[in-house]
């Protein structure tokens, strides 16, 4: 991975800033990049929609094909250890978890998805005092699919950021890189976004925040996560690393 060590500006310790909580969601997932624009990012139509279980669930009634619908654990999602665990993870709506750069590219999946569900975590560096703001956040969305579905959708993700090289956010150029992440799950892509760093008034401050995506197939379900550093600053490129393989590991013990 981009081991580029992120800049720590001083704006991390800070008086905190209230996180959202959102309740779980699914959304469909539509075709490939759309024409850079700015602040783009409009909502994907519905998909069939995932139980992320939880102690009191019930199961699921089954469905009128005679399918029972896919549930997907609570367990499946990656869990951070309790040194980086800011807050207890929470589960938020597909819609609002999947990137989005020149357009849809992670939302690609098409009718072979039979389930999506999306879960945040909220981390923080081993020695950060407990009055600091959280370094990050890193975003979970796991997508079941059938037959080939999960090949085709990291598939169709390459094909769409092949045409996305850079993109505009809030007036900064957003450049964007992507490579093969070879060694995690069955296959998997590494996406590197980076632009200038600013402070909270937008003044640039030198140097370029970054943020990194890894999309992973294991066996016929693909995850996309998504590491965001707090309010615009970078996120870390060695934890998001961990992050991925944790996910990985989680997601083979849930296929056993």
């Amino acid at each position: 991975m981009d081991h580029r060590t992120p800049r720590r500006p001083a704006t991390r310790l800070r008086r905190s800033t209230a996180l959202g909580v959102s309740l779980l969601g699914a959304v469909g997932l539509g075709g490939g990049c759309t024409d850079p624009a700015d602040d783009q990012g409009q909502g994907a139509a519905p998909t069939p929609s995932a139980t992320v279980s939880t102690p009191t669930a019930t199961a699921p009634p089954p469905s009128p094909t005679g399918k029972a619908p896919v549930t997907i654990p609570t367990s499946a999602f990656l869990e951070l250890p309790p040194e980086h665990r800011k807050s207890p993870r929470t589960t938020t709506p597909v819609a609002n978890a999947l990137p989005k750069l020149c357009g849809e590219e992670f939302g690609t999946g098409g009718r072979a998805v039979t389930a999506s569900a999306s879960m945040m975590n909220v981390y923080k560096q081993i020695e950060d005092p407990p009055e600091n703001v959280p370094y990050g956040t890193v975003t979970q969305t796991i997508f079941t699919f059938e037959g080939e579905g999960a090949s085709d959708h990291l598939r169709r993700v390459r094909g769409s950021l092949d045409s996305c090289r850079s993109f505009r956010r809030s007036g900064a150029t957003v450049e964007v890189r992507t490579r093969p992440l070879p060694g995690v799950g069955d296959e998997a892509l590494l996406v590197t976004q980076s632009w200038p760093q600013t402070d909270l008034q937008g003044s640039r401050t030198g140097g370029d925040a970054v943020s990194q995506i890894v999309v992973i197939r294991v066996d016929d379900v693909t995850t996309v996560l998504h590491d965001q550093g707090w309010e615009g600053t970078s996120g870390s490129p060695d934890l998001m690393d961990d992050f991925a393989r944790a996910a990985v590991r989680a997601l083979d013990t849930w296929q056993r």
